[in-house]
């Protein structure tokens, strides 16, 4: 009759075991699911900060913005410092040469000679015509597909107020002028994050 008991007690130990164990497996399976339709609904968040205002700087934040846009995800620039040269309305972008052993010329040339009046706008004008040539739009184009395409294009004030930038000399389209408090609030849950 013990032995019976003990045999019972165990059971109904093991059926109790096994449905707590189905409901807790249940509630975690459904907890997962929520979070994985949260996550599918929201989509991924992407900050860049673009620091250069040449034309072979600008390209990268732009390209990688609208990419994101494109996939639609929530992007945001935050331009500071020579990056603000980007949102100018009368930009004249140009490839920095000297100091730049990297850029590919047409012909090998040592950097000294990269100090000679006339090879910025040279190389400037190169790289325009090599992204031309095979189908890259230009900063124009990537700005104006950035601001279509909803990306957040933020102008730094401080660096605005210590260059003596307008926001009037800025394009459309643009969020207003905010600090780096802001932009890292706004940052904070980005799933990339890029400086640039």
């Amino acid at each position: 009759m013990v032995e019976a008991a003990a045999g019972a007690r165990a059971d109904m130990d093991a059926l109790i075991r096994d449905r707590v164990d189905a409901m807790v497996t249940a509630r975690v399976d459904e907890i997962m699911a929520l979070k994985e339709a949260e996550k599918a609904a929201k989509p991924k968040k992407m900050a860049i900060i673009a620091t250069k205002g040449t034309l072979d700087w600008a390209y990268p934040p732009l390209i990688l913005a609208s990419t994101g846009a494109t996939l639609g995800w929530d992007v945001g620039i935050f331009f500071t410092f020579y990056g603000l040269k980007i949102l100018q309305k009368d930009r004249h972008l140009e490839v920095g040469t000297t100091g730049n052993p990297a850029m590919p010329m047409p012909v090998p040339m040592p950097q000294l000679l990269t100090a000679l009046p006339g090879m910025t706008p040279m190389a400037s004008w190169m790289m325009k015509r090599q992204f031309k040539d095979h189908g890259v739009a230009s900063i124009d184009e990537l700005v104006n597909v950035c601001v279509e395409l909803g990306v957040k294009m933020i102008p730094c004030g401080m660096t605005m107020d210590v260059f003596g930038f307008s926001k009037d000399g800025f394009i459309d389209g643009i969020e207003p002028v905010c600090g780096a408090t802001h932009f890292l609030d706004w940052a904070a849950d980005a799933d990339v994050s890029l400086f640039i």
